[in-house]
C-alpha cells in the first residue's frame, strides 16, 4: 500500500520584506500564487525511513534528514509516538533550488501522504502547525490557491482570484541559496530604514478581479535586487521576456527562477520561445495559476 500527493509550486506576486529580526528572520508580507508545475511525492512502509528521488536536477536533492520531505515525515509521528518508517519517493517537476518552493511542496506532500497512509486523522489545523514548525514556505505549500503569509509567511490568510493568470517561468543554469539572498538584503539594506511590510491593495483587488494588466502594474519583490547582485546574468533574462511581450517580469521569490506574466495563452507561447531562443536561461516552462495546493491522487482516502 501507498499514496501518492501531488503537490503545486508557488510564485511570490509581491514579496514585502521587513528588517531583520532578533531571531534574523524577516517578517513578510507574502502574497502567494500556486502554479500548475507539480512534484508528487509517494509514501510506502518501510523497515527504516529513506529517500529517493528522480527527475529534472534531482541529484541536487538531499536525501537525508535535512530533506523536508523526511523531516515531515519524522515530527508527525514524533507526535503519534510512532517510528517514521517509510520509502519516501519524489518525484521532481519543480525546479530544484529555483524560489519555487520546491523543497517546501514536498514537505507538505509527505505530511499529507504519511497521515493518510498512517490514518492518523491530523486535523488542517495540525498540519498546518506542523507545517509552519519545517518552513515558512510549506504551510502555503499545504493549502494552494492563492494566500497572503505574514509573520515568516508562515500565517496564512486565503484570498479571492477571479480568473486563471498565465505564466511563463525561466530556469537560470545554477541555483541561488535563500539564506545568501536574504543576507546581501541585509547587506544592501544596511543604513537605512526599512518601512514594515505590507500587502499592495492594488495587486489584492487585481487577483480578485483577475485583472492581469492591474496584477502586473503591481507585483513587486523586494529580494529582487539581493538577487540580482547574486546572480547578475537574471537581468538579460528579464529583459529578454520583456522584449518578448511579457506584461510584467521579475525574480520568483529568493531566485533564481524568473517569472513572466502572459496576457493570455498566445502570449505566453511567445514569451516561451523567445526566451528559449535568447541564450540567457536554462529550460523554460508555461504554467496557469492558481492551483490546488496538496492532493492525495492515489492511495487510500483516509483522513
Amino acid at each position: 500500500m501507498s499514496v501518492t500527493v501531488r503537490v503545486p509550486a508557488k510564485v511570490n506576486v509581491q514579496l514585502a520584506v521587513g528588517a531583520a529580526r532578533p531571531d534574523g528572520f524577516h517578517d513578510l508580507a507574502n502574497v502567494f500564487l500556486a502554479v500548475g508545475l507539480y512534484d508528487e511525492v509517494t509514501v510506502t512502509p518501510a523497515d527504516d525511513l529513506r529517500i529517493t528521488c528522480a527527475g529534472p536536477d534531482a541529484d541536487q536533492v538531499p536525501l537525508d534528514t535535512t530533506n523536508l520531505a523526511a523531516r515531515a515525515a519524522i515530527a508527525l509521528a514524533g507526535r503519534r509516538g510512532i517510528e517514521p518508517n517509510v520509502h519516501i519517493h519524489i518525484a521532481k517537476d519543480i525546479p530544484v533550488a529555483g524560489g519555487m518552493a520546491g523543497g517546501s511542496a514536498d514537505g507538505a506532500g509527505a505530511l499529507l501522504a504519511c497521515n493518510t497512509l498512517w490514518g492518523t486523522a491530523a486535523s488542517r489545523a495540525e498540519l498546518l502547525a506542523i507545517c509552519a514548525e519545517l518552513g515558512s514556505d510549506v504551510p502555503f505549500s499545504l493549502v494552494g490557491g492563492a494566500a497572503l503569509g505574514i509573520g515568516r509567511g508562515e500565517r496564512l490568510t486565503a484570498l479571492e482570484v477571479g480568473g486563471t493568470f498565465h505564466w511563463v517561468f525561466a530556469m537560470a543554469e545554477r541555483g541561488l541559496s535563500t539564506p545568501a539572498v536574504f543576507g546581501e538584503f541585509d547587506r544592501l539594506a544596511r543604513g537605512r530604514l526599512i518601512p514594515e511590510p505590507v500587502a499592495s491593495a492594488e495587486l489584492l483587488e487585481a487577483l480578485a478581479k483577475g485583472d492581469v494588466e492591474a496584477l502586473a502594474a503591481a507585483v513587486s519583490n523586494d529580494l529582487q535586487p539581493a538577487a540580482l547582485s547574486l546572480f547578475p546574468e537574471l537581468a538579460g533574462t528579464l529583459d529578454a521576456g520583456r522584449d518578448a511581450g511579457a506584461l510584467a517580469a521579475l525574480v520568483s521569490g529568493s531566485g533564481p527562477t524568473t517569472a513572466f506574466l502572459a496576457r493570455d495563452p498566445a502570449s505566453a507561447t511567445k514569451i516561451a520561445d523567445a526566451l528559449r531562443s535568447s541564450g540567457t536561461c536554462r529550460t523554460v516552462r508555461t504554467a496557469t495559476a492558481p492551483a490546488p495546493g496538496a492532493t492525495v491522487t492515489d492511495g487510500p482516502t483516509r483522513r
